[in-house]
């Protein structure tokens, strides 16, 4: 899995011999983001919530991971969600960017894959936004809590999800409980009601 800190310590040792030999090759510097990375994740495979599941596509490239989350409790018990985490080269001192990629009725994930996490904005105005001290721990934790404890009805992304929660809460339990164990696609995504 870290392949990438294997790689680094390669790179140094390489980088070591060329330093003292008078050279000093500024291409071969590793960034802040994939050193914090390389720790960061090691970290997140020891501390991941069971119902999570972390996939790199490329384990050289540790800024690009997919995370599936399956509750186990809650609305979307049942259901399978996916996400892509793209961690830019500022990291730390901005967050990462997470996308949905599993269509989803919920207040806070737009139909597009918008989240709404108040860790992941850059600036929030009430203090729980984004900080250089918050790991990809806190980002994965959070994601996983938007399907339990941090699910919000009442300051909504998806206002049409919050207010068919509101509206009728039995339907709106129906299509949660379709859209966690189906692939609906975009011509067939409409409330039980109007079928």
């Amino acid at each position: 899995m870290l392949t990438l800190a294997s790689k680094l310590k390669r790179e140094e040792g390489v980088r070591a011999g060329r330093t003292s030999a008078g050279s000093n090759d500024a291409s071969h510097r590793v960034s802040v983001r994939d050193r914090l990375l390389i720790k960061e994740v090691s970290e997140l495979e020891a501390n991941l919530p069971n119902t999570c599941k972390v996939t790199f596509p490329d384990e050289n490239k540790l800024y690009h991971f997919q995370l599936a989350i399956s509750p186990d409790e809650g609305y979307y018990l049942g259901g399978k969600f996916q996400f892509e985490i793209e961690v830019p080269e500022a990291y730390n001192m901005v967050p990462p960017r997470v996308k949905c990629l599993t269509r989803i009725w919920h207040p806070n994930i737009a139909e597009t894959g918008e989240i709404c996490l108040s860790l992941l904005r850059e600036h929030s105005i009430d203090g729980t936004g984004w900080a250089p001290t918050r790991t990809l721990k806190d980002v994965v934790w959070g994601l996983n809590s938007l399907f339990t404890d941090l699910l919000n009805f009442d300051d909504p992304l998806n206002i049409d999800a919050a207010e068919h929660h509101l509206r009728d809460k039995v339907d709106h339990q129906l299509l949660r409980i379709t859209c966690a164990h189906v692939q609906i696609s975009k011509y067939l995504w409409v409330p039980l009601n109007e079928f």
